[in-house]
């Protein structure tokens, strides 16, 4: 490994400009052929960006509607401190749900009401200070957890490794490093060579889209594959691990993350390849007992039959099922990767003892 640091090229996904009091996200639904820059406003473009995800992955969901929610308070009009906490819940449910399985976003909703519920009382000017400065916290604090987590990651990994990742779990779905992808970054910077083997992630290919252009821009030694050429790398001896983010860990370990990732758990355990799912500790819920309890969003039919298709490649008549996300039984996941540590089996304990 090169002691010497190099700079690597990293994603500017949610951007809060205090001077213009505006919102801007990067337009992940146009990547990775055009970069741009939307600002979020109203409500409803709020609403359909997280629905629509423009701006997705679950810490980026939390970031993103803590900022919202403020830029929504300084819209609130009512005086009297009761009225204006009762608008502000009003927006927080409604912004909560535009999406159901990520856990970050109603824990940083849940921050924010918290922060002006505690200044309710106070001069309006304050009240704004303190909901925008818990906003940033809340942005300063994902920083520093990906920073941490990259680094336990990148302890899981040897010069020359090959990695497969799955989904998106890049700067664009987090903040800086990002969780599933963080160690490449760490380790480019630090001139480490890891091969990784990125998932193109059907049906709306966050892994060719979004993760592949990531890495490729930090110059990370990426492969691009289709999900059902998971198996064959495999086989190859290629893959020495796999990790992949989580939009919901359980309390037994059990965890939550983009379609397909229960599949290439099967495929690791069956090869001897260890699967670490890497996130933050606030996509931790331990209200929730199991996977079973975690709610599955599902997802248009159109997304399968016409959306990257300049024809329909399927009937009009035919039916879909489209869930957005899968779960991954806690007894196939070698590791818990999060910014206090690497939690192994049994999880009931291990991420319990975190809190």
């Amino acid at each position: 490994m090169n002691d010497a640091i190099r700079q690597v090229t990293h994603v500017q996904n949610i951007r809060y400009d205090k001077e213009r009091e505006a919102l801007y996200i990067i337009d992940q639904s146009l990547l990775p052929n055009e970069e741009r820059e939307l600002r979020l406003e109203t409500l409803e473009e709020m609403v359909e960006a997280i629905r629509s995800l423009r701006v997705r992955g679950a810490p980026a969901i939390g970031i993103c509607a803590a900022y919202c929610l403020y830029v929504l308070a300084r819209s609130i009009d009512e005086e009297d401190p009761d009225a204006f906490l009762s608008r502000l819940r009003d927006y927080a449910s409604a912004l909560n749900a535009s999406r159901p399985t990520a856990v970050n976003l109603a824990w940083a909703l849940g921050e924010m009401e918290t922060a002006a519920a505690s200044h309710a009382g106070e001069p309006r000017p304050r009240l704004l200070e303190a909901l925008y400065e818990r906003a940033e916290a809340i942005h300063r604090d994902d920083i520093a957890k990906c920073a941490a987590i990259s680094e336990y990651g990148l302890s899981l990994l040897h010069e020359g490794d090959g990695v497969l990742t799955h989904c998106n779990a890049g700067p664009l779905a987090t903040s800086r490093y990002g969780t599933a992808q963080g160690p490449f970054f760490l380790a480019a910077e630090r001139g480490m060579h890891i091969r990784v083997f990125a998932d193109e992630t059907r049906p709306l290919l966050q892994g060719a889209r979004l993760t592949s252009y990531e890495l490729h821009r930090a110059g990370v030694d990426v492969t691009l594959i289709c999900d059902n050429m998971a198996s064959m790398v495999m086989k190859n001896g290629w893959v020495q691990a796999c990790f992949v983010g989580c939009d919901r860990v359980a309390a037994n370990g059990d965890t939550a993350n983009k379609i397909g990732t229960s599949g290439v758990a099967i495929l690791a355990k069956h090869y001897g390849i260890p699967l670490y799912v890497l996130g933050p500790t606030s996509t931790i819920d331990l209200r929730c007992p199991d996977g079973a309890h975690i709610p599955i969003e599902l997802r248009d039919p159109e997304e399968i039959k016409t959306l990257w298709y300049e024809k329909p490649m399927a009937l009009p008549g035919v039916k879909c099922y489209n869930p957005s996300f899968d779960v991954t039984d806690h007894e196939l996941i070698a590791g818990i990767v999060t910014e206090k540590g690497i939690c192994r089996p049994p999880y009931t304990q291990s991420l319990a003892e975190l809190f």
